[in-house]
């Protein structure tokens, strides 16, 4: 019996409703991820959280009782000041919103930091807990001239912590975008550049991204073009998943990281667009056509077999969906 993760020589993990929730470790993360690295397989971290820097997310991280450093994380900050790099070249002047440890990746990246007051070619926005209104409005200034760069770490609405969900980058930077009617470049996930960043950086083959969300883990994945898992430690729930969009799917469903090294079991799929049904060894079943996805599970088999199987069936019936869908969904 072969687990799911032995198809691949990487792991590209989120942090945030992955690894931990808050200060706390998410049960059966830490133990899982030492057993990937013990095994040898590659853990990486991607992150879209700017307000850190990748050593100090490496520190947090060896805290909980896993062994990292900063060359095995990539943040969004990181990927912001590359992207700003990308377009202006190394030397020109950012204003940065956000936090200091967005500032050092701009510095690093070969990029001038100035006061947002000081007409700065770019403005660089991440996500800091301390920001507050004078600088979101300052930012706003800035950009009130077309020809600066707007670059953002993530668009994150939401973002898990230990008293429950908590606004997002996304929140403060849809303030900006409310003040100025501009849309910025987005440079962390759901951005191709910050999974690519890491795999040369790996120098690995077979990739996997492990995320919780999926407006910015899986999504990037499909971006990126790699193959995504979504686990349900975080902010989405089965329903979610179920009813994405077909942008926003992922290859594999688990429930928390322990089942990376478990038998993965697929369900078998027949039919096609606008009828289907599949079904993973007399387990369960799923019939799916227009309107709704009907499961039957085995008495004893666990739920998540009979998610897999609905999800399996639904997206077959529906391959091409621009929005999310929202089927009846009927259990027996």
């Amino acid at each position: 019996m072969s687990s799911l993760i032995s198809s691949f020589d990487a792991i590209l993990s989120d942090l945030d409703g992955v690894v931990y929730a808050g200060p706390d470790p998410i049960d059966g993360a830490v133990e899982s991820l030492n057993r990937a690295v013990a095994d040898g397989i590659a853990v990486a971290y991607v992150t879209n959280n700017a307000s850190r820097s990748v050593d100090a997310v490496a520190e947090h991280l060896n805290s909980l009782g896993l062994t990292t450093d900063g060359h095995h994380v990539v943040s969004s900050a990181q990927a912001a000041a590359s992207l700003a790099v990308d377009h202006l070249g190394s030397g020109a002047s950012v204003g940065i919103c956000g936090s200091e440890a967005l500032a050092d990746c701009a510095r690093s990246a070969g990029l001038v930091v100035v006061g947002l007051e000081d007409g700065p070619q770019a403005v660089l926005q991440g996500f800091d807990p301390g920001l507050g209104w004078q600088e979101l409005a300052d930012a706003s200034y800035a950009l009130a001239d077309k020809d600066v760069l707007w670059v953002v770490s993530n668009t994150d609405m939401t973002i898990p912590k230990e008293r429950g969900i908590a606004p997002g980058n996304g929140t403060l930077v849809h303030a900006v975008s409310a003040a100025t009617r501009r849309e910025p470049l987005v440079a962390g996930k759901p951005g191709a550049t910050i999974f690519t960043t890491i795999v040369e950086r790996l120098d690995v083959e077979r990739p996997v991204v492990v995320g919780d969300r999926l407006d910015t883990d899986i999504s990037g994945a499909h971006q990126a073009g790699l193959p995504s898992i979504a686990v349900m430690t975080g902010v989405q729930t089965m329903s979610d998943v179920l009813e994405a969009r077909t942008e926003e799917r992922p290859t594999y469903v688990v429930g928390n990281l322990r089942e990376l090294f478990e038998e993965y079991r697929h369900p078998e799929v027949s039919g096609g667009e606008g009828a289907a049904v599949a079904e993973i060894d007399g387990a369960a079943r799923a019939e799916a056509d227009a309107t709704t996805v009907r499961t039957q599970v085995r008495e004893g088999t666990h739920s998540l077999l009979g998610w897999r199987t609905a999800m399996a069936a639904w997206w077959a019936a529906h391959p091409r969906e621009n929005e999310e869908t929202r089927p009846e969904v009927v259990w027996s």
